[in-house]
C-alpha cells in the first residue's frame, strides 16, 4: 500500500489528520498512533481505542456484607417488596454490600437501588415483579422512548445513584404477557391481545410528545391516565453500574435501559422477551458503556444505542458514546446492533466485534434508523468480526424510518466501517435509504461477503461507498 493509499483509507477510517490520533475518551486529549502498511494493520491501531473504552471504565466495588431479604421478613410466595427495601436501606446505611435474593420466587413491587449496593440474586432464586400498576406509583423522574417525564417506576430502579449492581444466576420475571403489561402498546404485529382504545398507550404517548415539543417542563409532564409500559432496569443519571449474571424475562417494556450514566457493564446476561418494545439493551445518553457475553432473544432490537427524540434530544444534548459491544449473542429481534431511532443527541465512538447473530425471525443484522425530525450526528461507528446465520436485512441504513422526511434537522452518518462481516443467509443484503437533498455517505464495507442471498436490496440516495473484497453469492459486487 502506498504513503496515498494508506492516507486516504486512514481518512475513510476517521483516523487522518491531527498526527493519526486517536480521539479523547473525555473530548480533551489523543492517545497517538503509528501509521501501519496496510488497510488490516490501519483497522488494527484504530480497534485500540475499543480497548482503551474498556480500560477506562471506573468498576464497581462492593464491600463484603451480605443482607439477606428473609432475615427482614421476605418469604416465598408473598409480597416481600417491604423486605427486600428495607434490606436495601439497611445495606446503604451501613456502607454498602450485598442484598441477597436466596433461592425461592419472591413477589415484589418496584425496587430502588441506592449507591454501593449490590442486589444479588442466588442461583434457582426468581424476583417476580407485580404486573399491577398502581404499585410503580407515585411517578419517578424518567424517560420514554427519549423524552422526559414523571412516570411509572421502572421495575428495577436508581436516581443519581453510584456504585450499584444487580448480579447473580437467578431470574427476574416481568410477569409481561398478552393480558398484562403488553396489550397497552395496542396493535401490533398479529396483536394477540383485545384491543382497548381506552388503555391503548398512544393515550399518553402523544401528548407526552407534543409537550416535550413545546418544551412544558418535566415536572409537569404528568398523567392521570398513564398507559406507557415501564422499563425493567434503569439507571438514571448514575455512575458505575454493574448487571452482571442475570436472566431477564417477559419485560412489560425495554429491558436494560441505562440512561444518563457513566462507567456501565452488561455482562453475561440473558435477555429473554418476546413481548412488543422488548429491546434488549438500550443506552441512552450514557458514556463508557461496555456490552458482552450476552446472549438476546427479543421480541423487539437486540441492543439499540438512543440519546433523545426531536427536541427533547436536543434539549439534553447528550450523545450515546464511547461503547464497546463484543461476544454477544443475537437470536430474534428486530435488529441485532441498532443506532436509532430516538438519536437526536447523537452517538459517536461506537465499537461492535466477535458478534453471532442467528434467526428466522431477525429482521435486521447492523441497522440505524433515524429521519429529519430526529437528526443527529452518527460518527466512528466501527463493526467487525461479525456472523450472521439467517437474517432478512443484513445492513440497512434508513433515514425514512417513522416520520421520514419531515422536518429540517437533518441526519448525519460520519465514518462509518464494517469489516470481516459474513452473511449465510439473507433475503436482502442492503436497505440504504437517504435523502436526495441529503445522500448517506461516510460508509466503508471491507471484506464483506453474501452467502445465499436473494437480491442485493436498497440502495436508494448513497454516495460513493468505500469498499474492498464485497462478495454476493460468490460473484465480486461493485456498489
Amino acid at each position: 500500500m502506498t504513503d496515498k493509499q494508506k492516507r486516504q483509507h486512514l481518512k475513510t477510517l476517521g483516523l487522518a489528520g491531527a498526527g493519526l490520533s486517536l480521539w479523547s475518551l473525555n473530548g480533551c486529549s489523543s492517545v497517538s498512533a503509528v501509521a501501519t502498511s496496510s488497510s488490516d494493520a490501519a483497522d488494527d491501531v484504530l480497534w485500540q481505542q475499543a480497548d482503551a473504552i474498556i480500560a477506562s471504565i471506573a468498576p464497581t466495588s462492593f464491600a463484603k456484607r451480605d443482607f439477606v431479604i428473609t432475615e427482614f421478613g421476605a418469604k416465598v410466595g408473598i409480597d416481600s417488596s417491604d423486605a427486600i427495601n428495607a434490606a436495601i436501606a439497611k445495606c446503604a446505611s451501613a456502607g454498602g454490600g450485598r442484598v441477597v435474593v436466596p433461592a425461592g420466587r419472591f413477589n415484589t413491587g418496584p425496587v430502588h437501588l441506592k449507591s454501593n449496593v449490590n442486589l444479588h440474586l442466588q442461583k434457582d432464586a426468581v424476583l417476580s415483579f407485580y404486573a399491577e400498576p398502581e404499585r410503580y406509583l407515585p411517578a419517578v423522574f424518567t424517560r420514554w422512548e427519549g423524552v422526559e417525564l414523571m412516570g411509572y417506576s421502572p421495575l428495577i430502579y436508581a436516581f443519581e445513584q453510584e456504585n450499584i449492581a444487580v448480579t447473580g444466576e437467578g431470574i427476574v420475571e416481568g410477569n409481561g404477557s398478552n393480558t398484562q403489561w403488553w396489550p397497552w402498546k395496542g396493535k401490533w404485529k398479529h396483536t394477540p391481545w383485545q384491543l382497548d382504545a381506552k388503555t391503548d398507550q398512544a393515550n399518553t404517548r402523544t401528548p407526552l410528545f407534543g409537550m416535550a415539543e413545546a418544551g412544558v417542563p418535566v415536572a409537569e409532564r404528568v398523567f392521570a391516565q398513564n398507559y406507557l409500559r415501564p422499563p425493567f432496569i434503569q439507571p438514571y443519571r448514575c455512575k458505575r453500574v454493574l448487571i452482571e449474571g442475570i436472566t431477564i424475562r417477559n419485560s412489560p417494556f425495554w429491558l436494560i435501559n441505562p440512561v444518563l450514566s457513566e462507567d456501565v457493564i452488561v455482562r453475561g446476561v440473558n435477555c429473554v422477551s418476546h413481548g412488543p418494545n422488548s429491546d434488549g439493551c438500550n443506552p441512552e445518553s450514557s458514556n463508557r458503556v461496555l456490552i458482552e457475553n450476552c446472549l438476546f432473544d427479543t421480541g423487539d432490537d437486540c441492543i439499540a444505542l438512543k440519546s433523545g427524540r426531536n427536541n427533547d434530544g436536543r434539549r439534553l444534548a447528550t450523545p450515546v458514546q464511547n461503547v464497546v459491544i463484543q461476544d454477544c449473542m443475537m437470536r430474534a429481534g428486530h435488529g441485532g446492533v441498532v443506532l436509532g431511532s430516538e438519536i437526536s443527541g447523537g452517538a459517536r465512538n461506537i465499537f461492535a466485534r466477535r458478534c453471532r447473530m442467528s434467526s428466522p425471525d431477525l429482521d435486521r443484522g447492523i441497522r440505524i434508523k433515524t429521519n429529519s425530525v430526529r437528526g443527529g450526528l452518527i460518527e466512528n461507528i466501527y463493526i467487525r468480526d461479525i456472523d450472521i446465520g439467517e437474517v432478512k436485512d443484513a445492513i440497512v441504513i434508513n433515514f425514512f424510518y417513522e416520520e421520514g422526511d419531515a422536518g429540517q434537522h437533518l441526519p448525519q452518518v460520519k465514518n462509518l466501517h464494517i469489516s470481516n462481516l459474513r452473511v449465510q443467509k439473507a433475503q436482502r443484503a442492503f436497505e440504504l435509504r437517504g435523502f436526495e437533498r441529503a445522500p448517506i455517505s461516510g460508509v466503508s464495507l471491507h471484506h464483506v461477503q453474501f452467502n445465499q442471498t436473494a437480491s442485493i436490496g436498497v440502495l436508494e440516495n448513497v454516495a460513493k461507498i468505500d469498499q474492498v473484497d464485497l462478495t454476493l453469492n460468490g460473484e465480486a459486487l461493485q456498489l
